[in-house]
């Protein structure tokens, strides 16, 4: 089986748990013989990181790699992108938007433009590339699907990994949501990594709930075997042989992951458990407004912002952690949660999670009730019982979710749409 795949990110260069989920799947795809060509958009800066990129490791030497040279990046806002375009300058005591001189003839203007741009060069890549199945990865890549069907004939599957809804609630972005819907109807099989997603999927973008097959997200524990056993380090580790608790918030710093939601509960534990630290990996447009409400709730002293954090680094804070939140409002699936149980740390989700669907050793609570968020941390904080049942039954469950399954059931999709 010929695999054309489309992302735009892809370890060791990615910013968050999509680029986690394209290296478990083509990893899985591999390893059961599928060929798969996976297109990425250039690295920032051209012609420098994207040349240092490293796609395939020992246990994916069938893939290749294509770059697309086009400025998408990961987890981009539309105001953000044209910070890549544009530099500031100061004439006289006038500060002025100057389009950089390297980058006026090569790129659209807006990130939308950008996405469409991608589309525009994949039907080359698609005329140069045997494939089977065409795979194209959430919304910046959905233009780049379209455009290789167009140009191959060949079936198209679209992988949502998040919806905009997901993104930014009921504010969407109406450029976004119809390259979401366009690239959803045209495909000719839908993969969604959650029944909550798939939900969304049938609600807000019409959706035939024929076309949609859910395919939950894993975890690959090798991954993690040497990591074990290491121990925490540096400030994390201080902390803890001082006998401090350590409560954990990993990922991106907006809306969807409900980092607010996590200072309101932070508040309420520190009453109870006053000698509680809180760590938060990761950044985000939230990052200043989480920090404002920290220093509002004079809790300054008490929170530790490590920014954003990868591999043995954020594997130390998992190891360190006495419990792990994710207090996402809208989550279609949510690797983390995952990795902090790997790591023998007991997990709070929320139900508005698509991870909840698939652990059931893993303390839930809706994402606004603080209270009850509140209840079960300091349950864990305070009873080293439970949280050792938590570690213990966490660690053994979490191991039986890995990427085999998800693998079987893309490449019966693929075998489904070749025929």
């Amino acid at each position: 089986m010929k695999v054309l795949m489309f992302g735009w990110e892809f370890p060791p260069h990615n910013s968050g748990g999509l680029g986690v989920a394209c290296k478990g799947i083509v990893d899985t795809l591999c390893s059961r013989g599928a060929d798969v060509t996976f297109v990425l958009p250039k690295k920032v800066p051209i012609g420098s990181a994207s040349k240092n990129v490293v796609f395939a490791d020992k246990t994916m030497n069938s893939v290749n790699t294509k770059e697309v040279d086009v400025l998408l990046m990961p987890y981009v806002t539309s105001e953000s992108y044209k910070e890549h375009l544009y530099e500031d300058i100061i004439e006289g005591n006038v500060k002025k938007r100057k389009r950089k001189e390297n980058r006026s003839a090569q790129y659209a203007g807006t990130l939308i433009g950008e996405v469409y741009r991608y589309g525009e060069l994949a039907g080359d890549v698609a005329d140069e590339t045997e494939h089977d199945v065409i795979h194209a990865h959430d919304w910046l890549s959905f233009e780049a699907g379209i455009a290789a069907k167009e140009a191959s004939g060949k079936p198209l599957v679209a992988h949502i990994h998040a919806t905009e809804f997901d993104r930014s609630g009921e504010k969407v972005n109406q450029d976004i949501y119809d390259i979401e819907r366009r690239g959803m109807h045209l495909a000719d099989k839908v993969v969604s990594v959650s029944n909550f997603t798939k939900n969304i999927l049938i609600e807000r973008y019409g959706v035939p709930e024929s076309k949609i097959t859910v395919v939950h997200n894993g975890i690959n524990d090798q991954d993690y075997a040497d990591a074990l056993e290491e121990s925490p380090a540096s400030v994390v580790s201080g902390l803890k042989e001082h006998g401090y608790k350590i409560v954990l918030f990993v990922g991106r710093i907006t809306f969807q992951k409900g980092p607010d939601y996590f200072v309101k509960m932070a508040a309420k534990v520190r009453k109870y458990e006053p000698n509680t630290f809180f760590v938060v990996c990761g950044s985000g447009d939230m990052e200043k407004q989480m920090i404002r409400e920290v220093a509002s709730a004079r809790m300054s002293d008490r929170f530790i912002f490590a920014g954003f954090l990868r591999g043995e680094a954020l594997n130390t804070v998992y190891r360190a952690a006495d419990m792990y939140i994710m207090p996402s409002v809208s989550e279609p699936f949510g690797l983390t949660p995952l990795e902090a149980m790997i790591q023998d740390t007991p997990v709070l989700i929320s139900h508005q999670a698509g991870v909840s669907e698939v652990v059931n050793h893993a303390l839930k609570a809706n994402f606004w009730d603080v209270d009850e968020m509140t209840n079960k941390v300091v349950s864990v904080l305070r009873n080293p019982s439970l949280q050792q049942c938590l570690r213990a039954s966490g660690r053994i469950e979490v191991t039986g979710i890995d990427w085999n399954s998800a693998g079987e059931k893309i490449l019966g999709i693929y075998r489904s749409l070749a025929r």
